[in-house]
C-alpha cells in the first residue's frame, strides 16, 4: 500500500497529490527536496526518510518532479511500472496547461486525476499479482529428452557431431571425393525417406543437418574443388630474386639511402615527440592552458556529416549542415551524453575523486540533463559540463554553514566555553591543525583551553605543551590586560579521555575560558575498542562541535574513513540521537597540486562543510574552502 503520490514542479507547486495511508507528505518531500534535488545527490533516484521509501522521477522537458512514498520496510515490485506510467500518462493528458510554463496557468489549471491514477495502481497491483514464481525444469521438458537414443550413442574412433561439423568444412574435399561408395551406402536410406542412423523414422535435426551437408557435398564437392584451385593458380609468382640492395660502403657507383625510418630524437619520431612534449606542458594557442577536451559522439558525427555536405553540395551546403547540428532542436537523451559522461567519470577519478562518487555523480547530471532541449548553438559537452561544474558547486557549499566565531559569541552571552572535538586515523596532523585553530581563534580575541585527550601517543602531551608555550609568547598576558590567553590542560598518559575532557570542561568554566579545543588519539576505523572510546567521549561531554580530521591525499580511503567514522559514532553512542560529525578539516591541501577530488568526496558522502583548510606548516597556514576555486582545479585538464 503507498502511502502518498505527488507531483510537483520544480518551482514549488504541487500540481495533484494521492493521500494514502500516511495523513500528509509534506515532511518527506521538504526533505527530498531539501537533501537530494537542491543538492545534486539525484543519481540513484531513491531516498530514505525515517521510516519510509521515496522514489521519484524528474521530467526536465517540463519541470515536474513525480515521487511516491511507501515503507520502507514494504517490498513493492511495481512502484517503478507505476510512476513511469503516471509521469506518461499526466505528461500526455495535461501537455497543454503544462507547456505555458506559467505559475499563473498552473495555479488556474484543474488537474483532475484520480481516477485515471486509481486505475493505473490497479493495474500495476494487478500485473505484479500476475508474475507466478518460476518452476525448476524437469528433465522431460529439455532438449535432450526429445533427442533419440542411437543419436547420442557415440562409436570408438568416431568424432562427436559437435566437432564434426567443422571437420567436414575442412575435409570436404575427402568426404566428396568417396564417388559411388558413398552414394550406394545412402541409397537405401534416401529412398525410405530417412537419414542415415535412422531406422524407425525419428528425424532429430542434427541428423537433418548432416544429411543436407552431405547431400551437397556430393553434388558440389569437384567444382568446388576445381574453382579453389583455379583461384590458387591465377595469382602469377614473381620469377627471380628481387634487385638487391647496394650498400654505401660496397664502392658501387649508385649510391642508395638505405634510411627509411623517420627522423628520431632519443628513439622517438621527431612528430610524435613534439606533440609529447606540448601535451606535456599542456600548451596550446597563446600559450595557456589547454580546456578539458571531452568531444562527444555528436559533435563527431556532426563534423563528419558537414565535411561530406561540403563535399557533394559546397561550401553552403557544409555551414548549413553544420548550423544544424548546433542549434538546439532536440531532447537530450542518455544515449547523446554517455560518451561525454565516461569521459567525465574518467577525468574525476584521475583528480582523485572516489570512483563509486564519480559514478553517482555523473548518474546525477545525467537525470537532471535527460530531456531537456539543448540551447542554441550550445553542443552536448559544452552542456554536461556546465551542469557538473554546477552540480560540484552545490555540492562544496555546505546545507548549514559553521560560523564557529558567532556561535562562540553566542557561548559566551550563556557564559559557558564553546567546547570544539578533534578525531582522526592516524598522521593525519590533528594536534598541528589544532594549534593552527588555536593562533586563528587568539587573533579574534578568544581565549583557548588546549584539553591533551590523547594519552596514548608518545609524545602526544609534549607537542601540545610545545605550542602552548610558542601560542603564549605571540600573545603573552601583558598584551591582554594580565589574561592568560591560552594554556594546556593535561593528566599525563594511560588516563580515560572521557574523563580528561569532561574535567577540562569544567576547568574552563571555573576559569572562564572561551573555547575548548579536545585532542583525540589517532585510530583506524575498524578500531572497534577506540571507536567505542571516541562515541564515549562524545556522548559524556557533548561538544558543540565534531571536526574530523583528513588527508587531502586520499582518495577511496577517504569515504570509507569518513563513512565507518560516523557509523561507529552512531553505533557505540549512548544516546538516544547519537551525535555524528559536524564538519572537515582538510590537511595537507598544498601537496596535491590540482588533485583536490577528496575535497568533493568528503563532502557527498557526509554531506557535511570543509570548515578549515590547512596549506602549510606555519600558524597562519589556514585557509577556508573556496568552492568556485577547487572546482575550477577539479575542471581543468
Amino acid at each position: 500500500m503507498l502511502d502518498f503520490f505527488t507531483i510537483f514542479s520544480k518551482g514549488g507547486l504541487v500540481l495533484w497529490c494521492f493521500q494514502g495511508v500516511s495523513d500528509s507528505c509534506t515532511g518527506p518531500v521538504n526533505a527530498l527536496i531539501r537533501s537530494v534535488l537542491l543538492q545534486e545527490r539525484g543519481g540513484n533516484n531513491s531516498f530514505t526518510h525515517e521510516a519510509l521509501t521515496l522514489k521519484y522521477k524528474l521530467d526536465n522537458q517540463f519541470e515536474l518532479v513525480f515521487v511516491v512514498g511507501f515503507q520502507k520496510i514494504l517490498t513493492l515490485t511495481y512502484v517503478d511500472k507505476l510512476i513511469d506510467d503516471v509521469h506518461r500518462l499526466f505528461r500526455d493528458k495535461y501537455r497543454t496547461e503544462i507547456q505555458q510554463q506559467s505559475a499563473l496557468s498552473l495555479l488556474n489549471g484543474t488537474f483532475d486525476f484520480q481516477n485515471d491514477f486509481l486505475r493505473l495502481l490497479r493495474e500495476a497491483e494487478e500485473s505484479s499479482k500476475i508474475r507466478a514464481p518460476t518452476t525448476m525444469k524437469k528433465f522431460e521438458d529439455s532438449e535432450k529428452a526429445k533427442k533419440p537414443v542411437r543419436s547420442m550413442i557415440e562409436t570408438r574412433g568416431e568424432k562427436p557431431k559437435e566437432k564434426a561439423k567443422n571437420s567436414k568444412k575442412k575435409g570436404a574435399k575427402k568426404e566428396g571425393s568417396d564417388g559411388p561408395l558413398a552414394t550406394s551406402k545412402t541409397a537405401p536410406a534416401e529412398k525410405l525417406g530417412l537419414p542415415l542412423g535412422s531406422e524407425n523414422g525419428e528425424l532429430s535435426k542434427e541428423e537433418l543437418i548432416r544429411r543436407k551437408r552431405e547431400e551437397f557435398i556430393q553434388k558440389h564437392g569437384k567444382g568446388l574443388d576445381k574453382s579453389s584451385k583455379s583461384t590458387k593458380s591465377d595469382v602469377p609468382k614473381e620469377k627471380g630474386k628481387k634487385a638487391p640492395r647496394v650498400w654505401e660502403l660496397g664502392g658501387c657507383a649508385n649510391k642508395e639511402v638505405l634510411d627509411y625510418s623517420t627522423p628520431t630524437t632519443n628513439g622517438t619520431p621527431e612528430a610524435a615527440l613534439s606533440e609529447d612534449i606540448n601535451l606535456i606542458r599542456g600548451t596550446g594557442p597563446g600559450g595557456q592552458l589547454q580546456d578539458l577536451d571531452c568531444s562527444s559522439s555528436d559533435d563527431e558525427g556532426t563534423t563528419q556529416n558537414s565535411t561530406k555536405l561540403s563535399a557533394t553540395k559546397g561550401t553552403l551546403g557544409g555551414m548549413f549542415g553544420m548550423l544544424k547540428g548546433l542549434v538546439g532542436s532536440k531532447n537530450l537523451s542518455r544515449e547523446d551524453m554517455e560518451s561525454v559522461l565516461d569521459k567525465m567519470r574518467d577525468h574525476l577519478i584521475a583528480k582523485n575523486v572516489a570512483a563509486d562518487i564519480a559514478v553517482q555523480l555523473c548518474d546525477s547530471v545525467a537525470n537532471k540533463l535527460e530531456g531537456k532541449v539543448m540551447g542554441t548553438f550550445s553542443t552536448v559537452t559544452s552542456t554536461v559540463k556546465q551542469a557538473l561544474q554546477e552540480s560540484l558547486v552545490q555540492i562544496l557549499q555546505p546545507q548549514r554553514r559553521v560560523d564557529m566565531l558567532r556561535d562562540i559569541m553566542d557561548a559566551q552571552r550563556r557564559q559557558r566555553p564553546y567546547v570544539v572535538t578533534f578525531c582522526g586515523v592516524n598522521g593525519v596532523g590533528k594536534s598541528t591543525n589544532l594549534a593552527k585553530i588555536s593562533f586563528w581563534l587568539l587573533e579574534n580575541g578568544f581565549s583557548v583551553l588546549i584539553a591533551a585527550c590523547d594519552t596514548f601517543r608518545a609524545g602526544a602531551v609534549e607537542q601540545l605543551r610545545t605550542h602552548t608555550r610558542r601560542l603564549t609568547a605571540l600573545h603573552p598576558p601583558e598584551k591582554h590586560d594580565g589574561r592568560t590567553m591560552v594554556q594546556l590542560f593535561e593528566k599525563g598518559y594511560g588516563k580515560d579521555a572521557a574523563g580528561i575532557a569532561m574535567e577540562a570542561i569544567a576547568f574552563a568554566r571555573n576559569q572562564g575560558f572561551d573555547v575548548v579545543l579536545v585532542d583525540t588519539a589517532g585510530r583506524m576505523q575498524d578500531n572497534a575498542p577506540l571507536m567505542t572510546a571516541l562515541a564515549k567521549l562524545i556522548t559524556v561531554n557533548t561538544p558543540d562541535l565534531v571536526l574530523f580530521v583528513g588527508e587531502a591525499l586520499v582518495g577511496n580511503e577517504a569515504v570509507d574513513q569518513l563513512v565507518k567514522f560516523n557509523r561507529a559514532l552512531a553505533d557505540h553512542s549512548m544516546a538516544q540521537t547519537p551525535r555524528l560529525i559536524d564538519g572537515i578539516v582538510l590537511t595537507k591541501f598544498d601537496t596535491i597540486d590540482d588533485k583536490v577530488g577528496a575535497a568533493i568526496s568528503m563532502t557527498y558522502i557526509t554531506s557535511k562543510p570543509i570548515v578549515f583548510v590547512g596549506t602549510g606548516q606555519t600558524y597562519c597556514d589556514l585557509r577556508s574552502l573556496n568552492a568556485k576555486a577547487v572546482v575550477a582545479a577539479l575542471m581543468k585538464a
